[in-house]
């Protein structure tokens, strides 16, 4: 019980930081979008992205702040939850028309009836390093090693739960023998391993940075690189991506296009500029304070990025595979991956 309580007080606290981070992102969008809001031109959309100040979500922003979703007669309003299932939930229930997140809901969603799709993709790696807290990197060397931990994700049935449990299997572990547990990102996971919460953790930039300019934690596995997705996961692994009903896509395909088209602007801007000017496109209290650091933790991140929103080849296979080693539901089914994206807007898209 005494062990509870103190975790309730240490996730009270930890929420309290992540709504305060959540609320400057969503107030970022707003002032983003201001020039088009009120004044009755562009089409409306409303995105949910899961962490608008994470790194691997970087494109979001960033196409709001370079014009392009102006540029091509849209109003967007991007929206920020802690994490991606989360950004899940909101578009599944009708909330949002587009999620910011990772691109393997769309099977996990297909296995449960939902049709979705992603549009364009970001990635072509997870963008996800497994952080152990320092005073545990000699108990935890390997995922071999997960067996009676606690470890962080942003929340159950994440994408970075998902992955935490590949990992674990994968190296001999049951999802059975450790413990998840949802931590959020930012504040909340760095607060989490350094009082002993969880002994490590699946998190991304800028949480990796802090946590090691701190030095409260090691760097275990990086999946920040294709290189990285393909030691850990056995293939690139498309991770960040927008993803829509298939429905909605069906009825708006004008709208998407303009989407897409703006996305990919953003994509090739980002392959032809350093991260230092990247940050500095950025909302100012995403650096929290320290400009190089955060110029640092996108440079780490900015392998991860393709530069034309592409399903990378054999993409989607590796994220069946990793999906069916742990995922009693996704190994019983038949999944049609072709329905879990397009390339139908992307292909369109000219310079």
């Amino acid at each position: 019980m005494r062990k509870t309580a103190r975790y309730s007080a240490l996730a009270a606290a930890g929420l309290l930081a992540l709504s305060s981070l959540t609320a400057c992102a969503n107030d970022a969008a707003g002032t983003a979008s201001s020039g088009s809001k009120g004044d009755g031109k562009g089409t409306k959309v409303k995105i949910m992205v899961g962490g608008l100040d994470k790194v691997i979500y970087l494109p979001a922003m960033l196409t709001q702040r370079l014009g392009y979703f102006d540029a091509e007669g849209l109003d967007v309003e991007l929206l920020s939850e802690p994490a991606g299932v989360q950004a899940e939930t909101a578009l599944v229930s009708g909330q949002v028309q587009g999620a910011v997140g990772f691109y393997d809901h769309t099977l996990d969603l297909q296995v449960k009836g939902k049709h979705v799709e992603s549009v364009v993709q970001f990635s072509h790696a997870p963008g996800e390093v497994e952080i152990v807290s320092t005073k545990k990197a000699d108990d935890i060397t390997s995922p071999k090693d997960f067996k009676g931990k606690k470890l962080g994700v942003t929340g159950l049935g994440s994408s970075t739960d998902f992955l935490t449990k590949y990992l674990a299997v994968k190296n001999g572990v049951k999802v059975s023998e450790f413990t998840p547990v949802a931590v959020g990102a930012g504040p909340t996971f760095i607060s989490a391993l350094q009082q002993g919460a969880i002994d490590g953790g699946m998190t991304t930039d800028p949480t990796v940075a802090t946590i090691l300019d701190k030095k409260a934690g090691k760097v275990l596995l990086d999946m920040r690189t294709p290189a990285g997705s393909q030691a850990a996961l056995g293939g690139p692994y498309p991770s960040s991506s927008l993803y829509m009903q298939t429905d909605w896509v069906n009825a708006h395909k004008d709208t998407v296009q303009k989407m897409v088209n703006a996305f990919v602007k953003s994509l090739k801007w980002m392959s032809t500029h350093s991260a230092a000017e990247i940050a500095e496109k950025m909302p100012a209290d995403y650096s929290q304070g320290n400009k190089v650091l955060y110029a640092s933790a996108i440079e780490s991140t900015l392998p991860m990025f393709t530069d034309d929103g592409v399903m990378p080849k054999n993409g989607p296979e590796t994220v069946e595979k990793v999906l069916k080693a742990f995922n009693p539901a996704v190994q019983k089914a038949d999944v049609d991956l072709d329905k879990t994206y397009t390339t139908e807007f992307v292909d369109k898209v000219t310079d």
